[in-house]
């Protein structure tokens, strides 16, 4: 489940000027998923709800100067903005319920652009439920269905069936 740059730029097909990351500072991966992205836009914001983890990955990431860091909850979240490409990975079963998902999920959709693309990806559900939360990759994949046309989808089988999780990338359509 390693990617390169290379895997990035063929996966998204160009540069995107402006993209949103929202975070959750208990998921270890998330600098590297910011280095991988920051080459590939003009504007990358970043919003993790714990100050901390933004002051620690601002840090790893050595201040550039085109990356927007914001404490903020995903759900509350709130810009006039439109994102050309929101990125959502290993964050929302973090939320304590279905109904917490949905409104991040809403709330999400409505930051981004007409034809903008939305990558998401989680554990599946039923990792997700042996861990103790609400909901995984198929529960918010048929809430992003319901808004957004789903483009293409991977199913990634890790070492042991923890890891199994699902990427989808949505196009939210120019209507």
């Amino acid at each position: 489940m390693r990617s390169s740059r290379s895997d990035i730029r063929r996966c998204f097909g160009c540069r995107f000027p402006k993209v949103l990351s929202p975070t959750h500072s208990k998921s270890g991966a998330r600098p590297a998923i910011h280095g991988k992205l920051a080459p590939y836009c003009k504007r990358l914001t970043v919003i993790d709800v714990v100050p901390r983890a933004i002051a620690r990955t601002r840090q790893r990431m050595k201040e550039s100067s085109h990356i927007n860091w914001i404490v903020a909850d995903v759900r509350q979240f709130s810009t006039q903005q439109l994102f050309d490409l929101i990125v959502v990975a290993e964050v929302l079963y973090y939320l304590e319920d279905v109904a917490a998902i949905r409104t991040a999920v809403h709330n999400l959709v409505s930051m981004l652009a007409p034809s903008g693309h939305m990558v998401f990806g989680s554990a599946i559900d039923a990792n997700c439920r042996r861990w103790g939360h609400v909901a995984g990759t198929e529960t918010v994949i048929a809430m992003l269905n319901e808004t957004l046309i789903e483009v293409e989808q991977l199913y990634c089988r890790g070492a042991s069936v923890n890891e199994d999780c699902l990427l989808s990338r949505f196009q939210k359509s120019t209507t």
